[in-house]
């Protein structure tokens, strides 16, 4: 794999994974009893974005670090994944 390759799938892989870590530690204005007038109680309390790009790109960094010792240093593909799960229904041959 190339490394503009990587640097397409580090980043396509990033905005799922910021997608999933955003929910993760947002206190509300609920949480804190100190609601805005006009805003939702639900809304964020203070800013929280930055800790969530560091998060994510510290999760981003270990899923592609994974990824490139399968690829690399075991050898895997993308063309390996229907072959990692054993077929079930096949009767093995005696």
């Amino acid at each position: 794999m190339s490394w503009v390759s990587f640097t397409a799938l580090f980043f396509a892989t990033w905005w799922v994974v910021l997608f999933a870590v955003l929910p993760f530690s947002v206190r509300t204005q609920d949480d804190d009893h100190d609601v805005t007038l006009g805003t939702v109680p639900s809304a964020p309390r203070g800013p929280h974005m930055l800790r969530a790009v560091i998060r994510t790109t510290i999760a981003t960094a270990i899923l592609m670090g994974i990824f490139y010792g399968l690829t690399h240093g075991l050898g895997y593909s993308l063309n390996d994944i229907p072959h990692i799960v054993p077929e079930f229904g096949q009767t093995p041959a005696k």
